[in-house]
């Protein structure tokens, strides 16, 4: 017995085999209606199992100290982009710094004020362009913000 496999056939198949064949395969027709209802349930059970999210929960991960008065809590960090949020008390402070991206803030409870002209309230957005200075902030209040850009580091600080 020889290891090597053996040639397939070439010859075509006959007309009466390919006409089984084809009709055979052929699909009926499903109305609109029941094709939408399939695929919502098929996306939806698909969706149930994908592991690729990434949930936290308000009471998931721990704070951890940032700098004086300030806390911080990594949300999600993937190739040099974290999203995290900062936790300021009452007369934080955050220097002057740039930003090697651009960086996207939500305050979600409290007020910033951002160098001596504009201040956030609950709600606000700010985005600080990449390599713009940003000036200082601070709190009056305390505040808690979301922010999403490049991992936060002290060689940014001015």
């Amino acid at each position: 017995m020889s290891d090597t496999p053996r040639p397939f056939d070439d010859q075509p198949l006959d007309s009466d085999t390919l006409d089984a064949l084809t009709a055979a395969a052929a699909a009926e027709p499903v109305p609109g209606g029941v094709a939408a209802r399939i695929k919502h349930r098929l996306l939806g059970r698909m969706a149930q199992g994908e592991a690729r999210h990434v949930t936290v929960q308000a009471a998931d991960g721990a704070w951890q100290a940032f700098q004086e008065g300030v806390q911080i809590k990594v949300l999600h960090e993937a190739d040099g982009v974290m999203s995290y949020l900062l936790r300021l008390r009452a007369g934080a402070v955050l220097p002057a710094h740039r930003h090697p991206t651009d960086e996207e803030c939500v305050v979600l409870e409290g007020s910033l004020r951002i160098g001596n002209a504009l201040v956030l309230h609950a709600g606000g957005f700010h985005l600080a362009r990449q390599d713009a200075l940003h000036a200082a902030i601070t709190t009056d209040t305390g505040a808690t913000i979301y922010l999403r850009g490049a991992s936060p580091h002290p060689g940014c600080l001015v």
